[in-house]
């Protein structure tokens, strides 16, 4: 058969169609909204590069969290900007350090009505913005930072959280925190790898977000944006450690890995939609250039279509309400 006896645009000729026949849907509940948290804010405070993103005091932080689950996101990663930092990220650590008391906070304020996670990495801590800690020759000491990472884990679990995110690509990194956890009493602490990581550009905006001290670059512990078949064996080597889920970062620059990584594993995949890809769209849209809204919807649909069941993306909240007028 042949046209005009096969017409597939019968089933494109009105939105309700189109919704009864539509192959992938996003849902609010796979939506995790990063937050960040800056030590002794009295107001939250806008982040230039990051239209619409906001670095929270701890009042406003609660408050943002009780947003997020009314508008019914599945989760809420927390990120921490201290106010001094030295060689060793030692606040990252400290139970009193801001990220540890901001998980508290949040906990206190939405319980188990959301999943809380964690960022579990040195480099909003460290004086020179690696992640992890650095031989005196300037390189990243990995089994060493594996240790701070361990230490880390349990204070964020202490702290409450639900879902510790070791983000730094230390060889290891999953069995430390795994073995750290378990051995802390905090067996049902879950661990989301940041198994696929680039070294990517589009992680500008974040930088400003966390006011990273970074002067360099990650690119002898963070992954050569060419290889596919390297960021793999990362995932495999990740669950043999004991990940819970697995996240690939960058999202849209990296939509064939996300689909490899789906077909690889049996855990939950995640996605991270950075703060470049953001950024993007909001001064696209601010010049006129494209429609904010359907591009919204349709960079996360094409993320959930390539494999990740979970996308962190910076307009949670807000796509979980248009969602649910979508739908």
């Amino acid at each position: 058969m042949s046209y005009p006896e096969i017409r597939p645009r019968r089933l494109r000729r009105t939105a309700a169609m189109r919704r009864l026949v539509s192959e992938t849907r996003v849902d609010p509940a796979e939506l995790v909204v990063p937050m960040f948290v800056k030590e002794g804010l009295t107001e939250p405070r806008a982040v230039a590069s990051l239209p619409g993103v906001l670095q929270h005091s701890r009042d406003s932080l609660r408050k943002a969290a009780v947003e997020a689950v009314q508008a019914g996101v599945g989760g809420i990663m927390l990120f921490g900007v201290p106010a001094t930092r030295d060689e060793t990220g030692s606040g990252g650590i400290d139970p009193d350090g801001i990220l540890n008391v901001a998980i508290r906070d949040v906990i206190a304020e939405v319980g188990d009505s959301t999943v809380v996670m964690s960022d579990l990495c040195l480099d909003e801590f460290t004086s020179h913005g690696h992640c992890g800690v650095l031989t005196p020759d300037g390189d990243v000491d990995n089994d060493a930072t594996l240790a701070a990472y361990a230490r880390m884990a349990v204070a964020q679990a202490d702290a409450g959280v639900h879902v510790v995110g070791p983000s730094g690509m230390m060889d290891g990194q999953v069995g430390v925190v795994r073995r750290a956890l378990d051995a802390a009493g905090h067996q049902d602490v879950s661990v989301l790898a940041y198994a696929v990581k680039y070294a990517s550009a589009f992680f500008g905006p974040f930088r400003d977000a966390v006011e990273s001290a970074l002067d360099g670059d990650r690119r002898t512990y963070q992954q050569d944006p060419a290889n596919l078949r390297e960021s793999l064996r990362e995932v495999e080597l990740d669950v043999a450690e004991g990940a819970d889920m697995v996240m690939v970062k960058p999202a849209l620059p990296y939509l064939d890995v996300v689909t490899a990584v789906r077909a690889a594993v049996d855990v939950p995949v995640a996605a991270y939609q950075v703060s470049g890809e953001y950024a993007m769209v909001e001064a696209a849209a601010a010049n006129g250039w494209i429609d904010r809204e359907r591009v919204i919807l349709e960079t996360l649909t094409s993320i959930r279509r390539a494999g990740a069941q979970i996308i962190l993306t910076y307009w949670g909240v807000e796509a979980a309400q248009l969602l649910r007028q979508r739908y």
